[in-house]
């Protein structure tokens, strides 16, 4: 799968469920929710990461 397509199908869930959490009502529904919003966070995080460690390297062969 395209690393795009995967970084934008992370962002529109961490929207999703920011969205979620802030329409939550109890503790329990907020905490599951902050919960998703940090493990989709680190998903995107590695991939951030990904990218910026190939932005330093020279991939073209010249």
């Amino acid at each position: 799968m395209d690393p795009d397509k995967i970084m934008d199908a992370l962002s529109k869930e961490l929207t999703s469920a920011m969205k979620s959490m802030a329409k939550a009502k109890t503790v329990e529904e907020k905490v599951a929710y902050s919960q998703i919003v940090k493990n989709i966070s680190e998903s995107l995080g590695v991939f951030l990461n990904v990218a910026s460690n190939m932005m330093g390297l020279d991939l073209d062969d010249d």
